[in-house]
């Protein structure tokens, strides 16, 4: 959709609630993508998640789009990447289901020398191939498959174990490129 999405959000909640039979006081945690993604789509999908959790007492757990490539995949190093703007990648490792480190955003062509030596690392995901040759390691081309399934059995997976106890927060590995609009100034206050 390239508008309404905050209006469409809730009915389609209630008819997915509606569909499994179930309402609100059913919930026991809400499961939500963090990103990296749409700016917007992320923001609206987490503010929905932890305003509901607030309305029901439950707990809202997120759920980056790594950790959806990493699930299931338990042994050794993983570099995962995901699509960026304009032909880049957004990478960040993995061993056993566990983020280490921080995403970035890196230019498939020519990552970063600080990826080199990765001994046994395997690259998976979006231009892993391209990724793997730089750095002389492992690939798997690979895309996210079942997200919204993945996501909830993962949030499930942390809410069995503690959670993580933060509320969700957008995950963005670069700085918003929006800007106010020329046409329309921002009203002066005062």
């Amino acid at each position: 959709m390239t508008r309404g999405q905050a209006e469409r959000l809730w009915p389609m909640i209630e008819a997915m609630l509606a569909r499994g039979g179930v309402g609100y006081g059913d919930i026991d945690a809400i499961g939500v993508g963090i990103g990296p993604g749409s700016f917007t789509g992320i923001r609206l999908g987490v503010s929905a998640a932890r305003g509901l959790a607030l309305a029901i007492g439950k707990p809202a757990i997120g759920v980056s789009m790594f950790a959806v490539m990493a699930h299931g995949r338990t042994e050794g190093e993983m570099l995962i990447s995901l699509p960026g703007p304009v032909g880049s990648a957004y990478i960040q490792r993995f061993r056993e289901q566990h983020a280490q480190g921080e995403a970035h955003q890196i230019a498939p062509e020519n990552p970063p020398t600080d990826l080199h030596g990765f001994n046994g690392i395997e690259v998976i995901g979006w231009r892993a191939e391209t990724i793997a040759r730089q750095i002389a390691a492992s690939f798997q081309d690979a895309a996210p498959v079942d997200i919204p399934a993945t996501i909830a059995r993962i949030a499930l997976t942390r809410l069995k174990n503690g959670g993580d106890g933060s509320r969700p927060a957008p995950l963005y590995v670069r700085a918003a490129d929006a800007a106010p609009s020329r046409l329309t100034p921002p009203p002066r206050i005062g």
